[in-house]
């Protein structure tokens, strides 16, 4: 579909004065899951309609680490990346290195959900164009929780029980490899996504108000940390401290884990042919709290232009590719990517062959945006602050009342006046 799309691009003006001459482009993206083949078949479409070619950066699988190096390559002016896939969350802290969009995508901007195009706009400048949403899920095993009698649970408390006595029976019939719940207990932003699910779904607040208020340390955001401490060495093994999103659904998808936290790239992957857990899972919206809902953290990646391109109109026009209702179309059918378009969810090809873009249309609902509004460039360093006391906290490095204590002393020296 994508590729009649490309085919098609430059006798229909999308790309503008694309064919003209040709140009070499570069592009940062991240290395999670299949991200780098799925952007070169993308990629591939796009050189075969514009006479263009593009290269990939690869960057590291960290998204903490990313930023690091995005903004360094932006503060030194650096020439050789002309596109960056950036993250929800990076608009306030990069927007004075990036290209504004809102003039040269004003005529398919209204076609985006307002949110995300909102998450992008910084001070009137539209930083970046949506690529695709993200929020993610609780996976769970279908054929253990029936083998074992169990329920999909709804609570924390429900998971934590469950977790517990379908991994004992497990281990006690000869799977001494099964755990049951796997998450991102790492100290990186990862963390910050999942802890912040278990703090928001406790009724302990956002970590910092809409308003820019501090609000983290109180007692339903400590006892949130604290039980999730207790997942670890008892139905999470211990080396849920070190694991990001890949390492999760390492254990996950080789049959080892009961429950998985996770976003939506893991589920095409767990459904593939040489799947261990193939047709074994599903998934529903992360379990509720004590505050009685559910959240999930809002996610999703966007593409930006860096204002220190020498290839700016073929860099508009990549993205502009990239982003259309035809290559997230194509995303969607391929990895099940969330499109940001709404009317793609009611797509008839997309809700016949990837049932779970319609499924994740419920986990929207509880989406939770991180503080990086209010808090605006100060940002990475408040979520570094917020994973690191839930880091410590999960080891056992003292408990959540007294990590959430000094977090706030500490994000006040860090706020000041004003973030």
């Amino acid at each position: 579909m994508l590729k009649a799309f490309a085919a098609g691009l430059i006798a229909a003006t999308i790309l503008g004065n694309a064919g003209a001459h040709a140009e070499t482009l570069s592009i940062a993206l991240g290395s999670v899951g299949r991200d780098v083949d799925e952007m070169r078949g993308q990629l591939d479409a796009f050189e075969k309609a514009s006479g263009h070619k593009v290269t990939i950066v690869t960057m590291p699988a960290s998204t903490t680490d990313q930023f690091g190096q995005y903004r360094l390559w932006l503060s030194a002016g650096n020439k050789d990346v002309d596109v960056y896939r950036t993250d929800v969350i990076w608009a306030p802290q990069l927007a004075a290195n990036l290209v504004d969009l809102s003039g040269p995508m004003k005529d398919v901007i209204g076609q985006h959900l307002p949110a995300v195009i909102q998450s992008q706009t910084v001070d009137g400048k539209l930083v970046a164009m949506p690529l695709f949403a993200d929020a993610p899920a609780l996976y769970y095993r279908k054929d253990l929780l029936e083998k074992h009698g169990r329920q999909v649970p709804k609570t924390w408390a429900e998971l934590t029980e469950t977790a517990k006595f379908v991994q004992d029976a497990e281990r006690q019939g000869g799977n001494a490899q099964m755990n049951g719940f796997v998450f991102q207990g790492a100290a990186y932003e990862g963390l910050t996504c999942d802890a912040l699910e278990w703090t928001a779904s406790n009724g302990g607040g956002q970590i910092v108000s809409p308003e820019g208020e501090i609000t983290v340390n109180n007692p339903k955001a400590a006892a949130a940390l604290d039980m999730a401490h207790g997942w670890v060495g008892t139905i999470a093994p211990q080396g849920v401290l070190g694991y990001m999103e890949e390492e999760s659904r390492g254990v996950w998808q080789t049959g080892n884990a009961v429950f998985m936290r996770n976003w939506p790239y893991a589920y095409p992957l767990g459904n593939a042919a040489d799947s261990p857990i193939k047709g074994k899972f599903d998934a529903v919206p992360l379990p509720a709290g004590e505050g009685g809902q559910s959240a999930a953290c809002l996610g999703g990646w966007n593409l930006a232009i860096s204002q220190y391109s020498e290839h700016k109109d073929a860099a508009i026009e990549l993205v502009k590719f990239l982003t259309s209702a035809e290559a997230q179309k194509s995303r969607a059918l391929g990895t099940a990517r969330l499109p940001t378009i709404p009317s793609l969810y009611e797509d008839p090809e997309i809700v016949a062959q990837q049932p779970l873009v319609a499924k994740w249309k419920s986990v929207f609902e509880n989406a939770t945006p991180r503080p990086s509004a209010p808090t605006k460039a100060k940002y990475n360093e408040v979520s570094q602050q917020f994973w690191t006391a839930a880091n410590k906290t999960l080891a056992g490095q003292g408990d959540g009342a007294a990590n959430l204590q000094d977090l706030e002393r500490q994000l006040r020296r860090l706020k000041r006046n004003a973030w």
